[in-house]
């Protein structure tokens, strides 16, 4: 044998034995270069190796969970478990489902290509069916007939027929579940519950044995999120959970196998609590606390502590949703015809990570007394740009349809400067807004539209999780973190049902014309 073919044999020994191994060989030839391997990395792939050795071995199934932040890398894992599952047999069969149909599409294109790379037949002779060949499906042949299968859907789409896993011994592939709810639908119970049905369904009718393995992989949404089944025993089987939290500290790593701790780094900076990056490498312990303190992320999306503690820290709070339920609230999916339009303004006393933010809501009324949030805009802004997006808020929603009859500022602290600074050059009315009561009362003046469900949301925005994770947030006690979006939706449906009046502001007292 040659020491070319000897290479390769040992290649192809490992990439059959160490899915890590796998990962970071076709990694490098895909991209040209290498896959940044963290000890989570290392974890997680040593969990799928044990899932496919004890397939083999016909011992008991136990499932697999994964719960990592954003990035973590759950998808290529997984991805590179069907080239590698069909290099153990070609005749496995995978399902692969997401609530993303672009996610399971690009796992589909991404696992395909590694199986018709030439890197991969020089190991695993392997042909491609031509029976059926696009994104949502493909086949692999043994000798004249389709054999190992392949087929990915959203979790809203129909996989009647379709199988993870075969009716014989050893590793036949599996079943994948890959981000099953969308971030902004797990705050309705209604939607929440469906996906949750969704997926028992699917995992009990779409196995084709009852030993076919499942792998669930998500970053935590809520308390009663897809993981919630796995572990009040509504997805039946045994189950493994390996939970990977953004910050960690001594006691966490502990917790990990001996051999894992040892390669999680110990030169890398902690905070005064004691905790650093799970990956230091793809984020820092800065950008992390900056988050958990109620920042934005790599995509200048607004996170806040909920989101942070749920989808990065894999440890979600309880919501109270004793004041506003979510439920409540209506979806739209394109605006219907308003008769007026409103910008509602709460601005923050100070500019430090712990006070509020500074918030810009964008509402209108149709004809049948409904109200429909538009646009929520939020930052934490010095005057100077506290100014510049009131001018942009105004400049993006002044439109003939609907009419944006005013800009409506609490005229305390910011809100008073903001008043005096714009007021003069204003191409709309500036509304000096004093809140005569408190919070909460203020609030029960208006719960009764929320409870009649006569408040609309869009049904996609980049706004919107946060929005309602305020929302059900807030307490009559006071103990929430934030509730600057609360106070401008307060003034949308309080003002807002009141008889309009042109009128000119003056910062200190509210002069109307």
């Amino acid at each position: 044998m040659s020491s070319n073919a000897n290479k390769l044999a040992v290649i192809k020994h490992r990439c059959e034995k160490e899915h890590d191994f796998f990962i970071r060989y076709f990694f490098k030839k895909r991209f040209e270069s290498k896959f940044l391997l963290n000890w989570h990395h290392v974890w997680l792939c040593e969990e799928v190796d044990r899932l496919m050795q004890r397939a083999k071995d016909g011992k008991e199934t136990e499932n697999l969970v994964f719960n990592l932040p954003p990035g973590g890398s759950k998808t290529e894992i997984m991805m590179n478990s069907i080239p590698h599952g069909l290099a153990i047999n070609h005749r496995s069969r995978f399902l692969y489902l997401s609530y993303s149909s672009d996610l399971v599409a690009d796992v589909s294109d991404n696992a395909k290509s590694i199986v018709k790379s030439q890197d991969f037949q020089q190991l695993w002779a392997t042909e491609l069916s031509t029976s059926t060949d696009n994104k949502k499906e493909w086949k692999v042949r043994d000798g004249d007939y389709d054999a190992g299968h392949v087929f990915v859907a959203s979790m809203g789409g129909q996989v009647t027929g379709r199988r993870g896993g075969r009716l014989e011994e050893g590793f036949t592939g599996l079943i994948c579940i890959d981000d099953p709810i969308k971030p902004e639908d797990v705050f309705s119970a209604k939607l929440r519950n469906k996906a949750n049905r969704k997926i028992i369904n699917t995992v009990q009718s779409r196995k084709a044995k009852s030993s076919t393995p499942v792998v669930m992989i998500m970053q935590r949404l809520h308390v009663d999120d897809p993981i919630r089944l796995t572990e009040d025993g509504s997805l039946t089987g045994k189950w493994r959970r390996i939970v990977v939290p953004a910050l960690i500290d001594d006691d966490y790593i502990n917790t990990l196998p001996p051999h894992i701790a040892e390669l999680v780094p110990t030169d890398v900076p902690r905070d005064s609590k004691g905790r650093q990056s799970y990956w230091n490498e793809k984020e820092s312990l800065k950008s992390l606390l900056e988050m958990e303190q109620g920042g934005t992320n790599k995509d200048s999306q607004a996170i806040s502590s909920f989101t942070f503690q749920a989808q990065y820290m894999q440890s979600p709070i309880a919501l109270g949703g004793e004041l506003i339920k979510s439920d409540w609230f209506n979806r739209y999916d394109d605006l219907p015809p308003l008769i007026w339009a409103g910008i509602y303004v709460d601005t923050a006393q100070k500019t430090k990570e712990h006070n509020d933010w500074s918030v810009f809501l964008v509402g209108g009324m149709d004809k049948d007394n409904n109200y429909y949030v538009i646009d929520v805009v939020r930052g934490k802004w010095q005057a100077p740009e506290l100014n510049k997006n009131a001018d942009m808020v105004i400049t993006l929603h002044n439109k003939p349809q609907p009419p944006l009859r005013y800009m409506a500022v609490e005229d305390a602290a910011a809100g008073t400067q903001l008043i005096q600074n714009i007021s003069t050059t204003s191409k709309v009315p500036i509304k000096a807004v004093q809140r005569g009561t408190d919070k909460l009362t203020r609030f029960m003046n208006v719960q009764s539209i929320l409870e009649a469900r006569r408040v609309w949301l869009p049904r996609r925005a980049s706004w919107l999780n946060e929005f309602i994770i305020e929302c059900e947030a807030f307490r009559a006690d006071m103990a929430h973190d934030h509730d600057d979006q609360v106070d401008t939706l307060i003034d949308f449906l309080e003002f807002g049902a009141r008889p309009f009046k042109t009128h000119r502001a003056t910062a200190g007292k509210r002069t109307y014309r």
